[in-house]
């Protein structure tokens, strides 16, 4: 069964074209190490939560949206081989292809899915 990674990330409102950019300049660098898909999802109706939501998760300011993401995996074995290859990779500097957010507040973690409905 596939293997997915979740992200979740406020980005400047003002850095949304920087932002997609940026995607298109890496993600095809997920999918050359092994990765099946990416989406790369911008905050369009995300609700405020009275105990915890998106935005308190990411420390999203006024002047951010939450942006949800995720890539697909054939498998775990696949994604810790290509996260590797992608800390090692020279196009991954962030000294000269810094990330258009504030990458500390990124949450993220790895799924294996339980359910499947296709």
């Amino acid at each position: 069964m596939n293997y997915v990674q979740g992200f979740v990330i406020a980005v400047p409102n003002a850095n949304k074209q920087k932002f997609i950019d940026h995607a298109r300049q890496f993600d095809p660098l997920f999918i050359e190490f092994g990765a099946l898909r990416i989406l790369e999802c911008w905050g369009e109706d995300v609700p405020r939560g009275k105990q915890t939501d998106f935005f308190g998760a990411v420390k999203c300011q006024d002047d951010e949206t939450v942006v949800f993401s995720w890539i697909e995996w054939p498998d775990r074995a696949t994604c810790d081989a290509a996260m590797e290859k992608m800390m090692a990779d020279p196009r991954m500097d962030p000294a000269a292809n810094p990330m258009p957010f504030d990458g500390a507040r990124m949450i993220y973690g790895g799924f294996s899915p339980v359910v499947v409905i296709e």
